[in-house]
């Protein structure tokens, strides 16, 4: 078996299914690892390489034999937060000459959940649980940076994961069928995130304060000034007309002189958290009084104190002011 290999998908569910298999999910990215003759090859969900990023795990990676092919999570730990560190898995792209520094500093850690094959034969024919047995057999004595993901069948369990390790940086549980088989591309396993609800201020709006489209998000910091922490997902066509009414534009003049918005506009590219995204943000400024209450996910940049999954509106807290809200994290 060799690169490229479509990974198995997980489609989202809002509660865990009965009679699965259940594992953490990580705040990492996810890898599938071929090991062959000679090298290692890293890939990532999307069919990209990422060997070169990696040196710490493909050295660890070649103490297995050549064939074998795994899929699990790139994770980096990080001891004094005491959760996993998803910036420091972004920075290992564009470290360059710094890369050695980097993992030295921060070492990866690889959780595998599944082996595709081992050093014979190919395995995705068989049921998972006959992979799990092959693939704890794979990992006997692997140093602790090559770790199996932990599994269990008891459902109390997967929820006291979502409940209790959630702020060490697991977003929730994947779910799948102990007799399923791996179907590259396929899309049988259900992913099931913890959420919870939070507020925040609007300090922005995509589209216009009448009709907004998503929100710009902020949070006070200790010094009293508005740090950006987030944008939302698209607002419901039901909800506009409320929060219409409570946005109030941002006063651009007072007595004759510019105020300026605390946040650059357009927004940069860079805060949005996603390494991909290259477009900075265009977006009206509003007045930061309006609090709303978001759903939001365990994905939280504590580097940067913003959410790296959009959050989704529930409703507007007229009850609250900006000053009641949760202080801006990382500042």
């Amino acid at each position: 078996m060799r690169p490229p290999v479509e990974p198995m998908h997980a489609i989202p569910a809002g509660d865990l299914p009965a009679g699965m298999v259940y594992e953490p999910k990580w705040d990492g990215w996810r890898c599938l690892a071929f090991i062959q003759p000679g090298r290692v090859v890293l890939q990532s969900r999307h069919l990209k390489i990422l060997t070169p990023y990696f040196p710490d795990i493909t050295r660890l990676l070649r103490t297995l034999a050549p064939g074998v092919v795994l899929d699990g999570e790139l994770i980096v730990w990080d001891p004094v937060r005491e959760r996993t560190n998803f910036v420091a898995l972004q920075k290992r792209i564009v470290a360059g000459r710094w890369l050695l520094a980097e993992t030295t500093a921060k070492p990866a850690h690889y959780v595998v959940f599944d082996a595709l094959h081992d050093a014979v034969a190919d395995l995705t024919g068989l049921p998972l649980v006959e992979r799990r047995a092959r693939l704890e057999f794979l990992l006997t004595g692997a140093p602790p940076n090559l770790q199996l993901c932990p599994q269990t069948l008891d459902p109390a369990e997967a929820r006291t994961w979502m409940r209790d390790w959630q702020h060490t940086g697991v977003e929730g549980v994947v779910c799948k069928d102990p007799a399923g088989r791996y179907v590259p591309g396929g899309r049988a396993w259900v992913k099931v995130k913890t959420r919870n609800t939070t507020e925040a201020i609007v300090g922005g709006v995509t589209g216009t304060p009448s009709a907004p489209g998503s929100l710009l998000l902020g949070r006070y910091d200790a010094g009293g000034r508005l740090r950006y922490v987030g944008i939302t997902n698209p607002i419901p066509a039901a909800h506009r007309a409320e929060l219409g009414q409570a946005l109030v534009r941002y006063v651009a003049q007072r007595r004759g002189a510019a105020i300026p918005h605390p946040w650059p506009i357009p927004l940069p590219a860079a805060w949005s958290g996603q390494l991909g995204e290259r477009r900075p943000l265009n977006y009206v400024p509003v007045q930061p009084t309006v609090v709303v209450e978001v759903l939001v996910d365990a994905a939280f940049d504590e580097e940067a104190g913003r959410w790296r999954h959009r959050p989704t509106f529930v409703r507007v807290r007229a009850d609250l002011s900006p000053y009641d809200v949760t202080r801006a994290a990382g500042f």
